[in-house]
């Protein structure tokens, strides 16, 4: 197939002038290599398209593509993840991952906790706070942690995000609603132990890859899973692999993550993380349905390398689920695609 790269590209933002924390998201340059040299590995001809802006330029220009393998997280608005797919749907140009209600719905965090929890799915108790004074109606006690209600890469997490007294969450709030201009997710803070599973596939054809429990280093923020420790997890974390066979209770975590990552429509790949309660339970926190793709510092890759997965065979059955959903989709509107 000719497949088309979109993808951030964290070093051309960087020289635009925005700062790495606005940039936290984006990709670096060896992880685009990473993945054109697998899809050339399987024999596909790649195109580097870039951005959303040089798509719209592209397609303007009349260009196609058989798929585009999409992995741009965008930069404006709470929809950003979404206006890429939401662009090639237009075009009628398949592309890999959620389309865009799923990616619009997923960025939120409160929106995405209400759909789990309508599904009967275990999430932590939880609320949206817009402005600072709205952290006086919290109906549930102490500890509490706060994050911003649509960022990723643990952007705004970090120690601080922690907090054990019903008076100072204002403030918390405060904070993160100056810095990041966006509503703050208030949830009951989960102390246990904390999880990671990759799934793979779509609707019913969806499986877990394995599962990873995060366990932070002494040398890492304590308490979180943070910005910090994740831009420096070789040296501040470490990803065990935990099996089904050998717990129930990751058992139960994988049942729930492929629970939530079906209820919620997402697509491909992608991974579902977990936090045990103060009775052990575990609860669904978030899903990310455009994971991270660099071959060693990725959650999702990191998981398959444990599992003895090569990361040219994730990138392979990324593809085929893709272009399997692309066929049934013809077939059920009787499309016709241009083909480059």
């Amino acid at each position: 197939m000719f497949i088309g790269l979109t993808y951030d590209l964290r070093s051309e933002y960087l020289d635009q002038g925005y700062s790495e924390d606005e940039t936290a998201e984006f990709d670096r340059e060896d992880t685009i290599d990473a993945l054109e040299q697998a899809l050339i590995q399987l024999g596909h001809e790649t195109d580097r398209i870039g951005n959303i802006r040089q798509l719209i330029g592209r397609l303007a220009d009349g260009d196609h593509w058989d798929l585009v393998f999409n992995i741009a997280e965008g930069l404006y608005g709470i929809g950003r993840e979404a206006q890429i797919p939401a662009i090639l749907d237009a075009y009628a140009i398949p592309y890999t991952f959620s389309d865009p209600l799923v990616m619009s719905l997923t960025l939120h965090k409160a929106m995405t906790k209400r759909v789990i929890r309508d599904a009967g799915l275990p999430t932590s108790d939880f609320t949206m706070v817009v402005q600072s004074g709205d952290a006086l109606k919290v109906g549930f006690p102490p500890p509490f942690f706060v994050k911003p209600i649509a960022e990723g890469t643990g952007k705004g997490i970090s120690p601080a995000s922690v907090v054990r007294h019903k008076s100072d969450l204002a403030a918390a709030c405060r904070k993160l609603i100056s810095t990041y201009h966006q509503p703050v997710l208030v949830e009951r803070y989960l102390p246990g132990r904390e999880f990671t599973v990759g799934i793979i596939g779509s609707g019913a054809d969806a499986a877990v890859l394995g599962t990873t429990e995060v366990h932070l280093r002494a040398a890492a923020e304590p308490g979180v899973y943070s910005y910090v420790n994740k831009e420096h997890c070789e040296e501040l974390v470490e990803y065990r692999l935990v099996r089904s066979t050998d717990s129930a209770l990751v058992k139960e975590v994988q049942d729930i993550a492929l629970r939530a990552w079906q209820a919620l429509g997402c697509r491909d790949a992608g991974r579902v993380d977990l936090r045990s309660d103060d009775r052990g339970r575990p609860q669904f926190m978030e899903v990310n349905p455009l994971a991270g793709l660099h071959p060693q510092h990725s959650d999702l890759p990191i998981i398959c390398n444990h599992v003895g997965i090569p990361y040219v065979q994730l990138i392979e059955r990324i593809i085929a689920s893709a272009a399997q959903r692309s066929h049934v989709e013809d077939q059920r509107f009787g499309r016709h695609r241009q083909c480059a």
